[in-house]
């Protein structure tokens, strides 16, 4: 099994109203992104709050994505958590759900070795025959999955992908292997991991201007340097504006300002402060 992953997979927010989730706008969301283009979409993972979402919301929201893309992008459900035996369980649920592939990020919090890392993604491997895209993301979890791992992982059937979030570099000692599919997990550095051989990214930025990341992608793929560049060049203020604060906050805070859904999160995340807000304002302006 080889990834049916690429091009540009949004990182869902979970809209939230009153405490609970907001389903109505999570599905006008979901139709914003398939009608600009995007290519797949990424459902609780970190930009959907995923830690504190219970497993029944979880599953709610795998049920409802699967339910109204109709099989017009792939969904990736997000079913990492800190213990294997929680994350083996929602394989099982996002599988029952219907969804095309689970991305499972490394243990958070415990700080397992590269062996308890490889056998906690081996057993969700083996829970599901869903397609398994590995996520590394130390800045968020303090463990960092090594490429000798990721690539003992590969020979699993099902693992098909990883979603790297540490260097453009590593993204390049990976995708050189030929054994396993990247998607770059950084929004600051999407044309350097595409340069270095991803086939993808995971993004948040999309969320935002979900065509001008197609369109980027697209120039990168035709070698339209001139125009890959541009385009870099008028995201980076936003990029740089969305993770002024932990990631949701300032895409829920853009949200808002776009009339897409509330700014409200579930604690300990709160919403982001009066600088962060304006400099969000300002690069929303400035784009248009």
């Amino acid at each position: 099994m080889r990834s049916t992953f690429h091009g540009s997979i949004v990182a869902l927010p979970t809209p939230f109203q009153d405490g609970a989730i907001d389903f109505r706008r999570f599905g006008q969301l979901i139709e914003r992104q398939i009608a600009a283009g995007s290519h797949g979409l990424v459902i609780a993972g970190t930009t959907g709050e995923a830690a504190t979402l219970d497993e029944g919301e979880r599953q709610a929201l795998f049920e409802y994505a699967v339910g109204i893309t109709r099989a017009r992008v792939p969904v990736i459900a997000g079913v990492g958590t800190n213990a294997t035996r929680s994350s083996t369980r929602m394989a099982r649920r996002a599988e029952e759900a219907g969804v095309d592939g689970c991305l499972v990020v490394t243990p958070y919090y415990n700080k397992p070795t590269q062996a308890g890392l490889e056998l906690h993604f081996r057993a969700v491997a083996e829970a599901t025959r869903l397609p398994i895209v590995l996520y590394n993301v130390p800045a968020r979890t303090c463990v960092d999955l090594l490429p000798a791992t990721t690539l003992a992982l590969a020979e699993l059937p099902n693992v098909v992908a990883i979603k790297e979030a540490t260097t453009p570099a590593r993204v390049g000692e990976l995708a050189r292997s030929g054994a396993i599919d990247v998607l770059c997990g950084e929004d600051a550095w999407i044309a350097d991991g595409m340069h270095a051989g991803a086939c993808g990214v995971v993004g948040v930025v999309a969320n935002v201007v979900p065509r001008r990341v197609v369109e980027l992608l697209a120039a990168l793929e035709r070698e339209d340097e001139a125009s890959a560049a541009h385009q870099v060049e008028e995201l980076a203020p936003l990029v740089r504006a969305l993770f002024r604060e932990t990631n949701p906050a300032p895409l829920k805070h853009a949200l808002a300002v776009l009339e897409l859904c509330a700014e409200e999160l579930r604690a300990p995340l709160v919403p982001v402060g009066p600088e962060t807000a304006s400099e969000v304002e300002r690069t929303l302006a400035a784009l248009d």
